[in-house]
């Protein structure tokens, strides 16, 4: 019995060393397929443009007017506000009387920019025909992020240090109501889909969901797996949010109807604004360590990271234009010196 099991043994050991050894060239061979994707760039620099105002100045959000063809650039350590021709890319105006802007919003009623002010805790309303600010409203500390939800004809102000979001009636430009919360708020956004609000709870790693209705707080899902959940966009067709998770540097895909985490994708370091392209599938995330993530979505279940396009170092943010595919991306530094500058980049498909 011992002699048999003795050879049973070294029978099974020498299949498993075949074993191990087949998986090991498979996982191997996965491996550098995906060593080989990464290195495959997603993105390509086309263009790049001078921007006015003192160079080595942070920026901020970015928007666009899609009436006007309008991109609308927060220069917030400059408190400045640049409107630039997407056909051009020249600058139209550069708007001033808006310090320290962070978020930047375009309203549809009355063809008018909300700016979030953190340098005199304001909501700045721009009027887009004077391209001048015709209006300040008072709120609380650090005002960052804005959302529009455009059917209630109100915009969402996460007020990030005052733990609370700002509701405006666009109608009136006015506050109506704050909410309040037990955390840091980060960028709301609007669902066109099931009519909500979302906001980052990034101190618990939470989201929050406003009926823009009632304005009530109609419910709070954990996002497990991220850390720091800041930056956020959508895809409401189908039903997925993309986090930036600050504290983990990961990309975490959240499910807006089970309400849980379903991916979490690691990034380059610094991960702040994210946005999502619907026509290509494709998310994109600024890192101020000086990278673009850049992941794909082969489909509601399925999700893989392509890149991390270098670029310069402190890019906070940058915004995607649905109908190009172009990504713009404002730079306080270029070639290892201040700078005032925009970097366009074009998708590349394989």
């Amino acid at each position: 019995m011992r002699h048999g099991l003795r050879r049973t043994s070294w029978w099974i050991a020498i299949g498993a060393v075949i074993v191990v050894a087949g998986v090991g060239v498979w996982v191997g061979g996965e491996r550098g397929a995906a060593r080989a994707a990464a290195d495959r760039s997603a993105l390509r620099q086309v263009a790049a443009f001078e921007l006015p105002g003192p160079p080595g100045k942070r920026f901020d959000y970015l928007t666009i007017d899609d009436d006007d063809n309008y991109l609308l650039s927060a220069h917030l350590g400059a408190g400045l506000l640049h409107v630039i021709d997407l056909r051009t890319n020249a600058v139209v105006k550069t708007v001033r009387d808006v310090p320290g802007v962070e978020g930047v919003a375009y309203i549809t009623d009355g063809k008018k920019v909300y700016t979030a002010n953190w340098g005199d805790n304001t909501i700045g309303v721009v009027d887009l025909a004077r391209m001048a600010v015709i209006k300040k409203l008072a709120t609380e500390t650090k005002p960052d992020g804005i959302a529009y939800a455009a059917p209630f004809r109100k915009a969402y102000v996460s007020n990030e240090r005052a733990k609370a979001e700002s509701v405006i009636d666009v109608t009136t430009d006015t506050i109506v109501k704050v909410l309040r919360f037990d955390s840091e708020t980060g960028v709301p956004q609007y669902d066109p889909v099931a009519r909500k609000i979302y906001v980052n709870l990034q101190d618990q790693n939470t989201l929050a969901v406003i009926d823009p209705a009632t304005d009530t707080v109609v419910g709070r899902y954990r996002v497990e797996g991220c850390q720091q959940n800041h930056g956020m966009a959508i895809d409401a067709e189908h039903r997925r949010a993309f986090l930036s998770c600050e504290g983990n540097d990961t990309l975490t895909v959240f499910d807006l109807d089970a309400h849980r985490a379903i991916a979490h994708l690691p990034m380059a370091k610094g991960a702040d604004v994210v946005m999502f392209d619907p026509g290509l599938g494709r998310i994109y995330v600024a890192c101020a360590s000086g990278a673009i993530s850049v992941f794909q979505m082969d489909d509601p279940a399925r999700f893989r990271r392509l890149s991390d396009v270098p670029v310069e170092p402190k890019i906070h943010s940058l915004v995607v234009d649905p109908r190009t595919h172009r990504v713009y991306a404002p730079a306080e530094h270029a070639g290892g010196r201040p700078a005032s500058k925009m970097f366009v980049f074009e998708a590349v498909t394989h």
